[in-house]
């Protein structure tokens, strides 16, 4: 049996307690979770098969916690094209929607996305298909 040397220091589980009452995603709530049942004393297999984490994970976020504090919990920054739906246009979209579409030109009292999308364009010069849009929407 694999036996982990790490040492925490003796505020990590006031830590751990104060960042679990903050955090809000739930991915890192359960990195949190574990890493204290960890700090805790408990060995790693059992938090890994108590909260169904794989051995591996765990020890990552552990080694992760013991060197950078709760920020080595966090979703790191991943590579590619940013999200072109950002919060403020996410925002402005909400805000549109509320409005009424006959006075941005429309024939119809009530919004379509292709049309919210078409008055986004205009307003923000920000292109997103139909689809994007109803995600959006259907997120709020």
């Amino acid at each position: 049996m694999r036996t982990l040397k790490l040492h925490f220091s003796d505020n990590a589980l006031p830590t751990l307690d104060t960042f679990l009452k903050q955090t809000k995603e739930a991915r890192v709530f359960r990195r949190a979770q574990a890493v204290r049942e960890v700090v805790k004393g408990q060995r790693l297999q059992t938090v890994s098969d108590t909260l169904y984490f794989t051995y591996s994970a765990l020890r990552k976020w552990v080694h992760r916690f013991a060197q950078q504090g709760p920020q080595g919990l966090v979703d790191r920054p991943r590579p590619g094209r940013p999200p072109k739906v950002t919060c403020a246009l996410e925002q402005h979209l909400n805000r549109l929607v509320d409005q009424d579409p006959l006075e941005h030109g429309s024939l119809y009292s009530q919004w379509s996305c292709r049309e919210l999308a078409t008055v986004l364009a205009q307003q923000t010069g920000v292109q997103l298909g139909r689809e994007s849009v109803r995600g959006v929407l259907k997120k709020t």
